[in-house]
């Protein structure tokens, strides 16, 4: 988490609000700037055919669309969170996954694809649905920051299995697996509660809709 981040306790409502629609259009319209160095930094780059580049770019395109999901995730439950602590947890939690969002940026630009065109709709979608488990209460909130990431490690798992020879996009999704991984356990120890299974199941539905769509547009 960088420095210059505000202090979550000392922002209104209304600045949370501002912060969120800003951060929501430097995500969708901007380039995002990461805080850590980039994994796949001086790694080769062993995607050689240009059948396989084009799959990795869309698998790409795919975490570049989750991680927009995410920080409009964060962003909407940062802004209905009860405890000042939560919203700060969220705010750190975010940082992180800004970096996500760059690191993916990166590696569809070197692959010669391109980002989502409904970056938009998963960016306002999502914000939505942050809102609304932060308006649930701070531990049904953490519990869906929890069950999202769970099913992001899974989609991840998969990605990684589905991946040709490519050790600059490996290195940056075993990374991302990790921050994802200590961001749903950091939830739980906060007191997440586990969501009942029918939430997790239109969860999972939501999820698979964004992620076929993604890959084509």
């Amino acid at each position: 988490m960088t420095t210059d981040l505000p202090n979550p306790r000392d922002l209104s409502p209304l600045d949370r609000l501002i912060g969120g629609l800003d951060q929501g259009f430097q995500t969708v319209l901007g380039s995002s700037l990461a805080s850590r160095p980039n994994p796949a930094t001086d790694l080769p780059d062993t995607v050689e055919s240009a059948e396989n580049r084009q799959l990795v770019a869309r698998l790409m395109r795919i975490n570049h669309s989750g991680e927009v999901a995410a920080q409009a995730l964060y962003a909407g439950q940062a802004l209905t969170a009860r405890s000042a602590g939560t919203r700060s947890a969220m705010a750190v939690a975010a940082q992180e996954e800004s970096d996500h969002l760059a690191w993916c940026e990166e590696r569809i630009a070197e692959l010669g694809g391109r980002k989502s065109l409904l970056n938009p709709l998963w960016y306002a979608g999502s914000f939505a649905i942050g809102a609304i488990a932060g308006l649930a209460g701070d531990r049904v909130s953490l519990g869906f920051v929890a069950e999202t990431e769970k099913q992001v490690v899974d989609h991840l798992d998969t990605h990684l299995r589905d991946l040709p020879a490519d050790s600059r996009t490996r290195a940056i999704l075993e990374q991302m697996k990790t921050d994802e991984e200590r961001h749903g356990n950091t939830a739980k120890e906060a007191g997440g509660q586990e969501l009942p299974g029918p939430i997790r199941r239109l969860m999972t539905l939501t999820s698979k809709v964004m992620t076929r769509t993604a890959y084509w547009i």
